[in-house]
């Protein structure tokens, strides 16, 4: 009996570990082997379309072209990292011997200004997406709250959105740069007028899905809570704060999503003409330039902006699952 027990347990424990392993396998294949499978196949498929299309530059460059490209972007990165240190390193020995020399000497240290390398320009463009990103967000989430809760302020307000929303980056661009021209006048200004110029037009192109899904999912908050927030006699901003926000997070993220998108991919396009050193003004001079390594080093930038764009909806992903209450409404 007791051998019974022992040869059923041995099989339960083995039909369990196929199982398992079964479902690892399922797994594993949908996650990993079938992206990298489609990702092979494309890669396949540009590099034999790659050699029959002939530019003004020569033929447009392949996946080994454009890895090629990639490191020497990194190389030249770590070349200038190399020249600043050694210039700050001068510039010390200089000080230090003046110093020895006079110890009231006034000593300066100077800073390095030479040419932003490729992962310069992609810290540039995160910074002036994030700025235009979070002026977009001070505006439209407090403006979708009031329009979600009031009727009159939403009919108000509805045809001014409809009106702006579709507006293209370009002609945004214009006005911006006019205005932050007269406005923003200043003998040292903090930020360069290309950045705030950017800044702007980024958030003026992506502060509309925020708002737009802020008010849906504000005017959407079940009526049961909101009978229950009348019976506790919650007053306007702990209503607000108790009952529709935790209520509307799932809305609100879906427009944070979308507007992180639609400002990162009006940020190229913004950098290009307002000049601010960011991916979109490499993509610009290597287009000006044209030189044999030019398109391969443009596609390089279009594989970082795709790649960190996926990033960045990552963690606007990872963020939401952070704050909101209701897990399963988490778009993935």
């Amino acid at each position: 009996m007791k051998t019974l027990i022992l040869n059923m347990l041995a099989k339960s424990i083995a039909a369990l570990q196929d199982r398992v392993s079964k479902l690892d396998r399922q797994k594993l294949i949908r996650n990993i082997m079938l992206p990298l499978s489609a990702f092979f196949i494309f890669l396949l498929l540009w590099d034999g379309a790659a050699s029959h299309i002939d530019t003004s530059l020569g033929k447009l460059p392949g996946p080994v072209q454009v890895w090629q490209q990639a490191t020497n972007l990194v190389a030249e990165h770590e070349r200038e990292r190399d020249k600043e240190s050694a210039f700050y390193l001068r510039q010390e020995k200089r000080n230090a011997i003046k110093l020895e020399a006079d110890p009231d000497a006034e000593v300066k240290i100077r800073p390095y200004t030479g040419k932003p390398t490729f992962f310069d320009q992609i810290l540039t463009s995160l910074g002036t997406v994030f700025a235009g990103f979070m002026l977009g967000i001070i505006i439209a989430i407090p403006v979708g709250i009031v329009t979600g809760l009031n009727q009159s302020v939403y009919r108000a307000i509805n045809p001014i959105v409809q009106i702006l929303k579709p507006v293209s980056p370009l002609a945004w661009l214009p006005i911006v740069t006019m205005v932050v021209s007269a406005v923003y006048v200043s003998d040292a200004p903090f930020f360069a007028k290309s950045f705030v110029t950017s800044a702007f037009t980024v958030m003026l192109c992506c502060l509309w899905p925020t708002l737009i899904n802020t008010a849906v999912g504000v005017s959407s908050v079940n009526k049961d809570l909101i009978n229950v927030s009348k019976v506790l006699r919650l007053g306007w901003f702990t209503h607000v704060w108790k009952i529709v926000l935790p209520s509307s997070v799932p809305m609100i993220f879906t427009g944070l999503r979308l507007s992180l998108s639609i400002g990162w991919m009006v940020l190229i396009a913004a950098e290009m003409l307002a000049q601010n050193p960011g991916l979109g003004k490499f993509v610009w001079d290597e287009f000006q330039n044209g030189s044999s390594n030019s398109l391969g080093r443009i596609m390089v930038a279009v594989f970082a902006i795709g790649i960190i764009g996926f990033a960045l909806d990552w963690m606007m992903l990872m963020l939401q699952k952070k704050v909101s209450w209701d897990k399963t409404a988490v778009l993935r």
